[in-house]
């Protein structure tokens, strides 16, 4: 059986050349204005944690400050985004001149049944006007529901294309991110317990089961390559479902030499890439995570394969 060191050896050949199918629309014009006067990298604000939630609005202009042109949020809940109400946050964003295009927002529940369909629609009907009175881009969901069959594979799909749709009608685009396990499998209902059986890969499903037109995905490219997967695959594979995209390391980009990003990011953008946001979770001992995302920052702005 292949070990990860033995996929992480071999992705770095697996991840070279190859030419792919063209580009996608653009998600929205603001992103294009975000870039206008340079690179425009963008942030996973859960990568500051503790130390942007101890000063918002100082927080927000050190981003800016790095060089972060656009920020994802993670910081919604109770209508409040990081227990401000809209408009006050819209406003510490803006005198920080930073652009908020996406946020990262979970459902009250894990599993999904057919009897609480309505109540996570709601959900996202109430979560989704918020964030257009904010201005975001995209709204994305980065935790896996529960899918341990085909059939669960299915009915969440039913209910991301709903909150698509819900999204879609507010002018903004719905997404999922990854972790690793989505790519294990999943098996038929009828085929659960059987010896021997090989089902399907849970991302898979997800990108084959969901309507391009309502939900994109948000590939982590990191968790993606933890999931013993190439990114590179998915990008041939499914061309144009992967407009946005989160950048990171083990840690700080580019140190733990596993991760090719030159590939990553000159296949994505043959595929469509609009916006990516740097994430970083493990910090080093000894660094503070303003450090952390500023490397990240360097790393990425003197990077030739970034535009």
């Amino acid at each position: 059986m292949e070990t990860k060191r033995d996929f992480l050896k071999k992705l770095g050949l697996l991840t070279v050349g190859g030419a792919v199918a063209g580009s996608v629309n653009p998600l929205q014009a603001a992103v294009s204005n975000a870039k206008a006067g340079g690179k425009s990298i963008g942030l996973q604000l859960y990568s500051l944690g503790r130390e942007l939630s101890a000063n918002i609005p100082a927080g927000l202009k050190k981003v800016a400050e790095i060089g972060y042109k656009t920020a994802e949020l993670a910081g919604y809940g109770g209508g409040k985004f990081y227990d401000s109400e809209v408009a006050d946050f819209k406003k510490m964003a803006a005198d920080a001149g930073l652009k908020i295009t996406g946020s990262h927002v979970n459902p009250p529940v894990r599993k999904y049944t057919v009897e609480n369909k309505a109540e996570i629609a709601d959900f996202w009907k109430k979560t989704v006007d918020d964030h257009a009175k904010l201005g975001v881009i995209t709204l994305v969901q980065p935790g896996m529901p529960s899918v341990e069959s085909n059939d669960e594979a299915k009915l969440v799909c039913e209910v991301f294309n709903n909150a698509g749709e819900i999204a879609k009608a507010a002018g903004i685009k719905w997404g999922y991110h990854n972790h690793s396990g989505e790519f294990q499998k999943a098996v038929k209902d009828d085929d659960k317990g059987k010896r021997g059986v090989q089902g399907d890969i849970i991302y898979d499903l997800l990108l084959n089961g969901t309507d391009p037109k309502l939900v994109f995905f948000e590939m982590d490219v990191y968790w993606t390559v933890m999931g013993q997967q190439d990114p590179l695959y998915y990008f041939d594979k499914y061309a144009g479902r992967f407009p946005v995209l989160h950048i990171k390391d083990r840690s700080v980009l580019g140190q733990s030499g596993m991760m090719n990003f030159e590939n990553i990011f000159n296949r994505a953008y043959k595929n469509g890439l609009d916006e990516f946001y740097v994430e970083i979770e493990g910090i080093k001992t000894g660094m503070t995570q303003f450090e952390g995302v500023k490397q990240c920052f360097d790393y990425l702005n003197n990077a030739s394969f970034v535009k």
